[in-house]
């Protein structure tokens, strides 16, 4: 029913189409590249661009075009696995604890205030101080923090279905908590919930690329959009391209993901549209 209606609403094809072009670009993007995309060349360096290099070359001569298009792997491939992680993890916890109720919902609710009261920069720079640089630190502390808010989330919504009259017809007919919440609970949330993950996708995006800007992300010399970010800035006034060109890219990750998860808010919730 879902997938008839995005078919029919412009703006969700669009979001879409930008989405499985960028995951296509992901996919394939060694065969995609037109040069090695680590090769450095001092000759060829600030070279404009050219058949060989359709986007021109960076200080260190190496393919700005390769180095964005391999980049779409670190930005989607690490921005995607972390927020499938975060809707598995935080469906499950915040599913159990809005179900179970006391104690476990109070716990639950300590745990994530207590995260939710630091901003992500902050929980990220602490976690990545203390375990190093990585992007297995990245994505785990990013993953975290992430967690917190939309388990909260989550339990809003159960709570909200947790009340309604079929679920207490449910308790009637002896259903067990786990068939209530696997069967009735969780199939009415998962539609609106996609919305927000969806969007979440993009800002996701955005944290990663602010956090390798920042030097917290990936390591020096990889082709990763915020790290070619913040490598251009010291040539934004004699190469302003250098920033043009991944920013673009983020944005157009954005801007996808924006597109598609909007249109699901319209097609999930038509009622608010009278």
């Amino acid at each position: 029913m879902i997938a008839k209606r995005i078919m029919k609403n412009k703006q969700a094809l669009l979001g879409l189409a930008i989405i499985i072009l960028l995951l296509l670009v992901t996919i394939f993007a060694p065969f995609l590249a037109p040069n090695d995309p680590e090769a450095v060349n001092i000759m060829d360096k600030f070279k404009a661009s050219c058949p060989e290099y359709p986007l021109g070359t960076d200080e260190l001569g190496r393919c700005i075009l390769s180095r964005l298009i391999v980049g779409s792997r670190y930005s989607l491939g690490i921005a995607i696995p972390i927020m499938l992680t975060v809707f598995c993890v935080s469906l499950l916890v915040g599913s159990l604890s809005a179900y179970l109720g006391k104690p476990v919902d109070r716990i639950v609710v300590i745990l994530y205030d207590i995260i939710i009261a630091f901003p992500v920069i902050v929980i990220v720079l602490a976690l990545v101080g203390a375990l190093g640089q990585s992007l297995g630190n990245l994505f785990f502390s990013l993953m975290l923090a992430l967690c917190a808010a939309y388990t909260k989330l989550v339990r809003s919504y159960v709570l909200q279905e947790k009340s309604k009259d079929y679920i207490a017809a449910a308790k009637v007919c002896e259903s067990s908590d786990i068939k209530i919440i696997v069967n009735h609970i969780v199939p009415n949330i998962v539609p609106v919930l996609l919305v927000n993950f969806t969007i979440g996708i993009g800002e996701a995006i955005v944290m990663i690329s602010g956090f390798s800007y920042l030097g917290l992300g990936v390591g020096a010399g990889v082709p990763e959009w915020g790290a070619m970010l913040s490598n251009a800035k010291q040539y934004f006034y004699s190469y302003p391209q250098f920033i043009l060109y991944p920013g673009l890219c983020i944005l157009l990750c954005v801007v996808g993901f924006n597109l598609l998860g909007e249109a699901l808010r319209d097609i999930t919730t038509p009622e608010e549209q009278l």
